[in-house]
């Protein structure tokens, strides 16, 4: 693992381990995607159906991503939905990549939202 790997899977542990408290347990990926799909959505208080479990994840994707212009917001459904549209930079094939392209991009969100609530 090179430094570069090393530094955002310390950034990205970090990151989990502030995050602990909300889920009463060590988050991962799939619960970071959850919890920005919700931040994002704007609906913080209620239950969500398993499929609208999945678009909250998927808007935390594509809002991650439109970061790296893999997506572009394209507004808002008569629900407050966000949706996006793919721009055409092709997505990283590798697994691993895309992987490691998310935890950059979540532990940004959260430093950059933390930074504007203090």
């Amino acid at each position: 693992m090179n430094e570069e790997a090393k530094a955002l899977e310390l950034a990205w542990q970090r990151l989990l381990y502030q995050i602990k408290p909300l889920f009463g347990r060590k988050p991962n990926l799939q619960s970071m995607l959850f919890l920005i799909g919700v931040q994002e959505l704007g609906q913080l208080h209620r239950e969500f159906t398993k499929e609208e479990k999945q678009d909250l994840m998927h808007i935390a994707v594509c809002t991650l991503m439109e970061h790296e212009y893999y997506y572009e917001f394209a507004g808002r459904d008569e629900d407050g939905w966000p949706h996006f549209e793919r721009t055409h930079k092709p997505l990283p094939e590798d697994r691993k990549k895309q992987e490691r392209l998310l935890k950059k991009q979540i532990i940004n969100y959260f430093n950059n939202h933390t930074d504007q609530e203090e």
